[in-house]
């Protein structure tokens, strides 16, 4: 296989198509690159970072990011299960906020409904107090909409939307870009809970028995595991950042896998040759959509939730900080002097933005 193209893989057949919406999120960009305010601009990253940060007074900024729960919903919907997603919510938000080296301390909520019912509302506000203290982080507002002509559950009248959006507050001279990677940097791997809050369109096509009990999960039911929660990073990165660590970047690993190592700014690429062990949900997706590992890498994390890049030599250091929240993280590869490249040896594959993942020769 020679890399995907548009309406070639199995996730495009489920009906999303990564590399359009990527040209799509494009011409959006390009259009809001022109707006002129009349004064002077305060945003200081460009567009492709996980979160932006806007200059206030003084030497503070303000980061901002927003994302929601996606299809994961759907599998909520199903089995009735609204407790885990606002969890999901406030991950999604906070882990791509800590990204830019702020501190993250509110979220606001968007809730969209086909209809009101109050234990739903108060199961998902069970999952949004759980993943808020969690990441340390106050829900100050939020909105909730009833819009059934909008809204249709599986089945109705369950349907739900969920967004959130993250402010944090960092230091000005204090941001973290990516800019100060260099080659020779080691990148530290932090395990995923499972598929988190991306690829579900592939996920819930290849399984579709959610009461389901395969050998694969031990016990678990399918429903089970699609609905394990994202897991928040936040507390940890903090404690990484507060550390004498020097901390060159910060990747969450979220839809593109480990692709969006390359959303960090450095001319560089990066080598995984001892990855993270993926949980068994996703050898199960694999099986039963029969699904390349070009895709897998490319739609999934695959067992890493969140990188961070730092020096060789504080790589035990940085470690040792992280797994006391998150066992198992480790060293997983480090910075190559081949800019935009993500190579994954043991699997045989490289990755380049906007191309995916394509096998390769030894």
């Amino acid at each position: 296989m020679n890399g995907l193209v548009s309406g070639d893989s199995a996730y495009a057949r489920a009906g999303v198509d990564t590399h359009r919406a990527g040209s799509g999120v494009a011409a959006l960009v390009d259009v809001l690159r022109t707006i002129d305010t009349g004064r002077e601009q305060r945003t200081l990253l460009g567009s492709g970072h996980y979160a932006n940060v806007m200059r206030l007074a003084g030497s503070t900024g303000l980061a901002l990011s927003t994302d929601g729960v996606g299809t994961k919903l759907i599998v909520a919907e199903e089995l009735g299960r609204f407790d885990t997603v606002g969890i999901d919510c406030i991950a999604m938000n906070a882990n791509d906020v800590i990204c830019v080296g702020a501190d993250p301390i509110a979220v606001l909520d968007y809730i969209a409904v086909e209809e009101a019912r109050d234990e739903v509302l108060a199961a998902i506000g069970r999952g949004l107090k759980a993943g808020a203290e969690d990441a340390g982080v106050e829900i100050p507002g939020g909105e909730l909409a009833v819009v059934p002509e909008l809204i249709r559950g599986h089945p109705s009248p369950n349907g739900i939307d969920l967004v959130g959006m993250c402010v944090g507050l960092v230091d000005l001279d204090a941001v973290v870009t990516g800019a100060a990677i260099e080659p020779g940097d080691a990148v530290i791997g932090l395990p995923s809970s499972g598929v988190h809050s991306n690829g579900y369109t592939l996920a819930r096509r290849a399984l579709t028995d959610l009461r389901e009990t395969p050998a694969e999960l031990g016990g678990a039911t399918v429903g089970d595991a699609l609905l394990e929660p994202t897991v928040i990073y936040v507390r940890a990165v903090r404690e990484l950042l507060a550390s004498p660590v020097e901390v060159h970047g910060l990747a969450h690993i979220t839809g593109e896998g480990l692709l969006n190592l390359l959303r960090l700014q450095a001319p560089v690429g990066y080598r995984i040759d001892s990855p993270l062990p993926g949980p068994p949900i996703f050898d199960l997706i694999a099986a039963r959509a029969g699904t390349d590992p070009e895709e897998l890498y490319e739609v999934f994390n695959m067992g890493c939730g969140f990188c961070c890049v730092v020096p060789a030599e504080q790589a035990g250091d940085a470690v040792a900080v992280l797994s006391a929240r998150h066992p198992g993280a480790a060293v997983i590869g480090s910075v190559i002097d081949r800019a935009g490249v993500v190579a994954l040896p043991v699997q045989g594959l490289e990755g380049r933005e906007g191309r995916g993942f394509n096998t390769v020769s030894d």
